[in-house]
């Protein structure tokens, strides 16, 4: 594990039965890089997120963050050392305020005491473009304050690793571009970021190495330039004919 190395994944696998959602998988990604993830459906890529944030254990291999092994240890340790993550479909309390959705994380995730809570919740509020409906109940939310809530209850936990899981998904063009600039932003401020996007252009405006799963396993990794130009890549899994 180098000295720049944030996560380390090495030879992880799972299994439900004869289905493999990991096999053998490593990655590694360094502290201030945004590395984005590509490959078909199935291809295991929210089971990697699920196996690095804890919500799956891994069935072999080992995963380092910040140089602890954290491989056995549950998502909410995980949270609390620093890593958080978005889900591919928003996940909200409904009966609860957008603020009071980020105070949780804030609060629980990032262990801060109440008026400092309050004051960074603001300041995620306000840097995901949803101040102005701080007290409305989630539940009533559009699909894209619904995404950006969901960016902002992962930042609301003062994460420096932040896994977003098709944050785009379902977007317009100008939402998307909206949202792409928030992520810039995050990015700015020192978070680093792993990003699963079906949504190419998407990805390609933020993410500065690419990584490609399938079947569980990374069949190519690299600049973003060096995997768009692999045939098998371009012609299998985003479905573009070199010709």
């Amino acid at each position: 594990m180098s000295e720049s190395s944030l996560l380390l994944v090495e030879n992880v696998s799972k299994s439900f039965g004869a289905v493999k959602v990991a096999d053998a998988t490593n990655l590694e990604v360094n502290a201030g890089e945004v590395v984005g993830i590509l490959g078909p459906n199935g291809a295991g890529k929210t089971s990697l997120f699920n196996l690095i944030t804890g919500a799956l254990s891994a069935d072999s291999g080992t995963i380092n963050f910040k140089g602890n092994d954290i491989t056995r240890t549950n998502a909410a340790y995980r949270c609390k050392l620093g890593m958080a993550r978005s889900f591919q479909v928003p996940q909200p309390f409904v009966g609860m305020s957008v603020f009071e959705n980020a105070l949780v994380g804030a609060t629980h995730g990032a262990g801060l005491k109440p008026s400092a809570a309050n004051a960074h919740v603001v300041s995620v509020l306000d840097a995901t473009g949803l101040m102005a409906r701080a007290n409305v109940k989630a539940g009533v939310l559009t699909l894209l304050e619904r995404k950006r809530l969901e960016l902002a209850r992962a930042l609301s936990t003062k994460p420096s690793l932040l896994l977003l899981d098709e944050i785009a998904g379902g977007l317009t063009d100008s939402e998307c571009e909206s949202l792409i600039t928030s992520i810039k932003n995050v990015h700015l401020q020192g978070t680093t970021i792993i990003w699963i996007e079906h949504i190419v252009h998407a990805l390609l405006a933020v993410a500065q190495k690419l990584i490609v799963l399938d079947f569980g396993k990374v069949i190519a990794a690299g600049q973003p330039d060096e995997i768009m130009a692999s045939e098998q890549v371009r012609q299998i899994y985003l479905g573009v004919d070199n010709a």
